[in-house]
């Protein structure tokens, strides 16, 4: 398997929006015969969002990133991939396809994740400057749906901007660029595809990274292979937790854009890649604790996190001034929080097989709640701080900041006891930019 020379010296941090559409001008400046730029449309801030085409192959294929505005790995991918076709005609030639390259496609989120790009080693750091939309204010997951009980039609203006693209290239590949926090490796693609699904789980070695063998994001998940997983659908999604008896409502909201682009008989790939690691991620060993235990230890906690953020915010509501997209997230989110443990409660009650849990499974599942209370306790914190910073914090709101701050150093300061190793950012964009390189040589030949 071919691996990329990635750019030297190391990467250190994540561009700003700015920065990385300044690094795609120049390249279509630089290039106008092989760069074409236009915009795309416009987010709801009103900023343009670009899009690059390369090459001028009969297939095509649209890469986004940003999709997730808290994941900006997918920034230097783009880049690099960009540099690349630029540069290698083989490459080009070999392809054969048109690439569609949006460098961000949600800068209204990203800038508000831009105080920890400096800085993407210290997960305190991290959780205090997230951003993640609230889910139907998500570009991946507010795509148009009709499915049973669930319609939902509020697409937003950056969604739209990329369904529009869809619809004009009908791709032979979509890669969003994704990332996740804390792992190893893993990967979506939504075709049975048994060549692909190896040569993605081999990738990773290649640039000394782990697989993530630990708990998926989701139990129904189906595995395709060593760390490859078929791409989730809402419909799936909905029907699953029809399955156990819960209303898919109080979970699911839009589309994503492997439901959109069923339409086009789309190969959708997706490469999660992780910023830090653990010796724990890779290691199916004993844990200790029975699988049951471990899944009902996750309710537990996951349902205490809705409960303190939900209380919090009950406490303030009525003074609150401000509709941030912080408060906005937080109001979803926390509620999100029970909603998993409902689900995750009865996903325990129906094991069939009270197995002993992998010492993967353990730590997995208990860093997914280390990960929500970093992510939305963050968010909660900068809410309250915001009616304080602009002068109209009600005493009310000023006491529970502080209160709630207390609670959330606590919730990072547990996170900095575990030992974790930031992994080498050079190698996670060559994991990810050899997968959609991959991908792309699947979609060509199928």
């Amino acid at each position: 398997m071919p691996s990329l020379t990635l750019p030297q010296p190391a990467l250190t941090g994540f561009p700003t929006v700015n920065a990385l559409e300044a690094a795609f001008l120049a390249l279509s400046e630089n290039a106008p015969h092989l760069v074409r730029r236009r915009i795309l449309g416009w987010s709801r801030l009103g900023e343009p969002i670009p899009v690059y085409a390369i090459g001028d192959g009969p297939k095509h294929a649209v890469i986004a990133g940003g999709v997730h505005p808290n994941e900006p790995i997918g920034f230097h991918t783009a880049l690099t991939l960009a540099e690349r076709l630029v540069a290698d005609e083989g490459l080009r030639r070999e392809l054969g396809m048109t690439f569609h390259i949006v460098p961000c496609i949600d800068p209204d989120g990203t800038r508000m994740n831009e105080g920890w790009f400096a800085s993407p080693g210290d997960r305190g750091s991290y959780g205090r400057a997230f951003y993640r939309p609230a889910p139907d204010e998500q570009v991946e997951w507010s795509f148009p749906l009709s499915y049973k009980r669930l319609h939902f039609d509020r697409v937003l203006p950056e969604t739209r901007a990329l369904a529009d693209l869809f619809d004009e290239v009908e791709p032979a590949l979509f890669v969003g660029l994704h990332n996740a926090e804390v792992g190893g490796v893993y990967f979506y693609v939504n075709r049975d595809d048994d060549a692909l699904v190896r040569e993605l789980s081999a990738i990773p070695a290649h640039h000394g990274l782990p697989l993530d063998i630990g708990e998926p994001e989701s139990p129904d998940l189906v595995r395709l292979g060593d760390a490859v997983f078929r791409c989730p659908t809402v419909a799936e999604r909905y029907d699953y937790l029809e399955g156990l008896g819960l209303d898919p409502l109080a979970e699911v909201s839009g589309g994503g854009s492997a439901d959109y682009l069923q339409r086009h008989g789309t190969l959708v790939m997706v490469a999660e890649l992780p910023y830090w690691t653990h010796d724990d991620v890779a290691d199916e060993g004993s844990g200790g604790i029975s699988y049951r235990r471990v899944v009902q230890d996750r309710a537990e906690a996951l349902r205490a996190l809705g409960e303190t953020l939900g209380g919090a915010l009950s406490r303030v509501e009525a003074h609150l001034t401000i509709p941030s997209p912080m408060l906005r997230g937080v109001r979803a989110f926390a509620p999100l929080m029970t909603a998993l443990a409902d689900a995750e409660d009865e996903r325990a009650r129906r094991l069939a097989l009270d197995r002993i849990a992998t010492r993967a499974e353990v730590f997995s599942n208990e860093d997914a709640v280390r990960s929500f209370r970093l992510r939305f306790g963050g968010m909660l914190l900068r809410a309250l701080e915001v009616e304080c910073a602009a002068g109209v914090a009600h005493d009310t709101v000023r006491r529970e900041r502080d209160a709630f701050r207390d609670v959330y150093e606590e919730w990072v300061a547990e996170a900095e006891r575990v030992p974790l190793r930031t992994l080498p950012l050079t190698d996670l964009v060559g994991v990810q930019l050899d997968a959609v390189l991959a991908a792309a040589r699947a979609a060509v030949t199928a």
